[in-house]
């Protein structure tokens, strides 16, 4: 008799690991599936990638390839990176479909706008840097290049860095839904993060110019959009905590 909750237990873990496993299997097979048109334009998704930084570059400038396989591997690197982007909303569905079973419900009516909005902050965020922030900062580095240098990247370390920033302000876009998920866990109070809205400031400025590059520019643009998520996360808080507070829960049930 003892054994059979073992034998219960162990067999629900092996049926766990195994949906895992199909899971993580279709997942890859959808980034594979992205990854073949990508590859197959990757000299046009870099030529976009990199259509920033020419466009402020001197006359005539251009980007250099100090190695000899970089003008293989840069834009193969960047295929699979841009598939990966490509096929996000569909991991991030098998991942939600594997934790969703063990959630309660009042757990997923708010994980699901959740999930689906930082998916599209993510987004929002590569698409500020590149047509926002991008132009600026080039044109700002490329103004301050010293008399009689001329400015060259290397395409393998410009890549590097727009992917950087790509992360850096995709996550940075995040801070609503991590506001709002400090204060629904009841980790946090709103009133908490309204109070400490100067320290939260100071510390944003921080992490923007530990993630930007050395310049006020780039240090602002990153930091004054996530001080407005911040505020947008304590709007979004409000109103979920409102929605799921016990009076609305009981109004729902009636």
């Amino acid at each position: 008799m003892s054994e059979e909750p073992e034998k219960l237990a162990e067999g629900t873990l092996i049926s766990h690991l195994l949906e895992l496993r199909d899971r993580l299997l279709r997942a890859l097979a959808v980034v594979g599936l992205a990854f073949l048109p990508c590859v197959f334009y990757s000299n046009d998704l870099f030529s976009f990638i990199a259509q920033p930084l020419l466009a402020k570059l001197p006359e005539g400038g251009n980007l250099i390839a100090t190695g000899v396989m970089s003008p293989f591997t840069t834009p193969f690197k960047l295929s699979f990176f841009a598939a990966l982007m490509l096929a996000m909303p569909y991991v991030i569905y098998q991942m939600w479909a594997f934790v969703a079973p063990g959630l309660y419900r009042h757990e997923r009516r708010f994980a699901v706008p959740l999930l689906v909005s930082s998916i599209i902050l993510f987004y929002v965020g590569i698409a500020f840097a590149y047509y926002f922030v991008f132009p600026v900062m080039f044109e700002f580095f490329a103004h301050t290049t010293p008399k009689g240098v001329s400015m060259m990247t290397d395409i393998n370390q410009y890549l590097d860095f727009v992917l950087t920033m790509f992360f850096c302000f995709g996550l940075a876009f995040e801070v609503p839904v991590a506001v709002v998920l400090l204060v629904l866990m009841g980790i946090v109070r709103i009133e908490t993060l309204k109070k400490n809205r100067g320290y939260v400031l100071i510390g944003i400025f921080i992490v923007a110019a530990l993630l930007t590059p050395p310049d006020a520019i780039s240090q602002c643009s990153l930091a004054i959009p996530m001080y407005l998520l911040y505020e947008g996360g304590i709007l979004m808080a409000r109103l979920l905590a409102r929605s799921h507070s016990p009076e609305a829960e009981a109004k729902t049930e009636q």
